[in-house]
């Protein structure tokens, strides 16, 4: 894949919108209030992500602000796809939030509804679900075309968003319709990032009738991946995660290495690879909570 390097186009948008097939990368903020913790973790993505997510809130949990940790990426050379979910905050909050975002020179956006607060490690905190992702959406793609807010009140400065949504892949069923994603779409999404998707002969299926029903022609569809540490946790991951799809072959194929972390990055790099080359992906967002350097050792054996 030496063709598909992150030289050319300068953006992420730019080089979705030219054809290049993209690897995007997710770090979690660390818990802590120094940057220098956060910048640790993204050092090695300089020059080889093509953006980099940070989340918001991940798994419920407290960790340095999204909107903080996208401007520190900034200041690094990294462009940041800024997640924002709409657990914590009401729509006056999310609406400061875009704003931020469009003075700090952020573009990306993926814009999330949300885990739910008894999920994490406060289960008494009170949820907020003022708006869903889809309202989000809408939100930000009015302040960016109209220049406006909801109620209509005039918004000063541009707000030159890049808005993503979030998917799950299945398996379709014949009588399946991608009637979610097809909302996200109407209301404003131009890419999507999705749910680990491990299997190549699933995402041909999924994004085929993502065709069949013309969103991957509107949509730049990035599929999730994972470098699995280890047998063990891959199948932990294909029990619990909701939406995780794992083939079992690449599970017993990790089980089977002498390295079996060495052998994930492998593996991971591999199926990108074969993602590459399915009509309607357009690129592979790396995820890897817990294992933040496995993601560069990812993206630089695919780039050789």
């Amino acid at each position: 894949m030496n063709d598909r390097s992150s030289s050319g186009p300068t953006t992420f948008e730019e080089r979705l919108r030219g054809g290049k097939f993209v690897m995007t990368a997710e770090i979690a903020p660390p818990v802590s209030c120094d940057a220098d913790d956060l910048r640790r973790k993204a050092e090695r993505l300089v020059g080889l992500a093509d953006a980099v997510n940070v989340t918001d809130g991940a798994g419920a949990r407290a960790s340095m602000s999204a909107l903080a940790a996208a401007g520190i990426l900034t200041g690094m050379g990294i462009e940041p796809i800024l997640q924002l979910a709409c657990r914590d905050k009401n729509r006056i909050a999310l609406q400061g939030e875009l704003m931020g975002a469009a003075a700090l020179g952020i573009r990306n956006l993926l814009l999330l509804t949300g885990d739910d607060p008894k999920a994490g490690d406060q289960p008494d905190t009170k949820p907020v679900f003022d708006i869903d992702s889809k309202a989000l959406l809408e939100t930000a793609r009015r302040m960016r075309d109209e220049g406006t807010l909801p109620t209509g009140r005039k918004v000063g400065g541009k707000a030159a968003f890049f808005l993503g949504a979030a998917d799950v892949p299945i398996d379709p069923p014949a009588d399946w319709q991608p009637t979610a994603l097809a909302g996200k779409a109407k209301a404003g999404a131009q890419f999507v990032q999705t749910q680990f998707c491990m299997d190549a002969g699933i995402v041909r299926r999924y994004v085929g009738r993502l065709a069949q029903a013309g969103l991957a022609q509107k949509l730049a569809i990035l599929i999730g991946v994972n470098p699995f540490r280890s047998a063990k946790s891959a199948a932990w991951m294909k029990k619990h995660l909701f939406g995780t799809i794992i083939a079992d072959a690449y599970i017993k194929r990790i089980e089977a290495a002498a390295d079996p972390a060495r052998e994930g990055v492998r593996l991971c790099a591999e199926y990108i690879e074969e993602l590459s080359t399915i009509p309607g992906v357009a690129g592979a967002h790396i995820m890897a909570p817990g294992n933040d350097a496995a993601i560069a050792d990812v993206i630089a054996a695919v780039r050789r």
